[in-house]
């Protein structure tokens, strides 16, 4: 009698694959969007050079929301990796990442546009980074869902789901810290999320890529 209703619930879990193929496209074109708010005004031909380096808060916030979905797509790049099925639940979380993920080029935009005007630079900032805490948040709760509800692969030890929810699920501290920075020195603030970034993107030391089941697509390098 038991045994029915667990199979049902087996039943209504998925292959990850369709939600990895979705998410890698979303990941693209928010980072493709991103250089299409740099731009020189169209009268700038008498003095482009001058225009091009004014244009210095565009070029900033573009590497540093660049780095950010570039270390989030390799962090998300490496729960797919661990995942053996995922559940309707985890779809659902998998997709309020990515709107907060393709939301990320509008506060760019916001930031490029008033860095270096006291008022309006200090809520560009905070708007940034509030996002930026928002996409960390996401990140970290689909770890921890696929981790509490099995769906990531089953010879997963502890010790590597331990380093592996470090890894993933970096504490939201440093992003509150920086909000609060930006409220009195925004451009330190971007720096410090850039340096986030960056660290982010360090790859894990002995990290073991667990073996593809049979129902997983076919072998390839793990980015990260």
């Amino acid at each position: 009698m038991t045994a029915e209703p667990e199979q049902e619930g087996r039943q209504r879990r998925l292959s990850p694959r369709r939600l990895e193929a979705f998410s890698d496209g979303v990941f693209a074109i928010a980072i493709t969007l991103l250089v299409l708010e740099i731009s020189v005004p169209e009268d700038a031909g008498d003095d482009l050079l001058h225009a091009f380096l004014a244009q210095w808060p565009s070029y900033l916030a573009y590497v540093v929301s660049f780095a950010t979905i570039g270390a989030t797509w390799l962090s998300h790049s490496t729960i797919t990796e661990y995942l053996d099925e995922v559940d309707p639940v985890f779809v659902r979380l998998n997709l309020l990442l990515l709107l907060v993920v393709s939301f990320l080029p509008f506060p760019t935009r916001l930031l490029a546009t008033y860095i270096g005007e006291t008022g309006p630079e200090r809520v560009a900032a905070t708007v940034y980074g509030l996002t930026l805490l928002a996409v960390g948040a996401m990140l970290a709760a689909v770890w921890i869902y696929a981790v509490n509800h099995k769906l990531v692969a089953e010879d997963m030890s502890e010790f590597e789901a331990r380093v592996l929810t470090r890894r993933l699920t970096p504490g939201g501290g440093g992003y509150v810290l920086l909000v609060i920075v930006g409220l009195f020195a925004p451009i330190v603030a971007v720096f410090g999320y850039l340096l986030i970034a960056f660290g982010l993107m360090v790859p894990v030391r002995g990290q073991r890529r667990p073996p593809r089941s049979g129902r997983r697509r076919g072998g390839g390098a793990q980015p990260g």
